[in-house]
C-alpha cells in the first residue's frame, strides 16, 4: 500500500478546537466519496481522541498541542495519527478498557477509546512519558 495524499494539522489543547479538528479531518477524506455514516464514525472518534488529549494529556493547569495526520493509501484507507505531548498514559491495556477513566468519574464515562474502537477498523495507541499517539483506521 502505498500513501496518494496526507495532510498535517496542529493545535492547541482546547476544548474550542475540538470541532475544528474533526471537520477537518471530515473534510480531507471527502475525496474518498465516503457516505454519511462513514464521515460521521470519523467525526466521532477524532472527537473522541481529541478530548482524551485535552483532558487527560494535558491538565488544566498545563497548555500543549495536539498534531494530527491523515493519510490515505491506495487501497482505500483512511489512517489517523492524532499525538500529543502531555503526560502519557502509564497503563495503555486499562486505559482502554471501558468505564476506565483518570478524569472526575461524574463527569467523564471513561468510554472514548471504546467508542473509538466501534467507529474504527483498528485502534492503536502507544504511550510513554512526553507522548501519546493513537492511530485509527477505517477502510472506505
Amino acid at each position: 500500500m502505498s500513501t496518494i495524499n496526507s495532510i498535517k494539522l496542529e493545535i492547541e489543547a482546547k476544548s474550542q478546537n475540538e470541532s475544528f479538528a474533526r471537520n477537518v479531518v471530515a473534510s480531507f477524506f471527502t475525496q474518498l466519496n465516503p457516505t454519511l455514516e462513514q464521515i460521521e464514525d470519523l467525526k466521532t472518534a477524532v472527537s473522541e481522541a481529541v478530548t482524551n488529549c485535552i483532558v487527560h494529556a494535558y491538565k488544566s493547569t498545563q497548555q500543549g498541542k495536539i498534531e494530527i495526520v491523515c493519510s490515505l493509501n491506495d487501497e482505500g484507507y483512511i489512517q489517523i495519527v492524532i499525538r500529543d505531548y502531555g503526560q502519557g498514559i502509564s497503563d495503555v491495556k486499562q486505559a482502554m478498557k471501558p468505564f476506565y477513566t483518570t478524569g472526575n468519574e461524574g463527569e467523564r464515562s471513561g468510554m472514548g477509546f471504546t467508542v473509538m474502537q466501534a467507529f474504527c477498523d483498528k485502534v492503536d495507541v502507544v504511550s510513554h512519558d512526553g507522548e501519546t499517539a493513537v492511530t485509527l483506521v477505517k477502510k472506505i
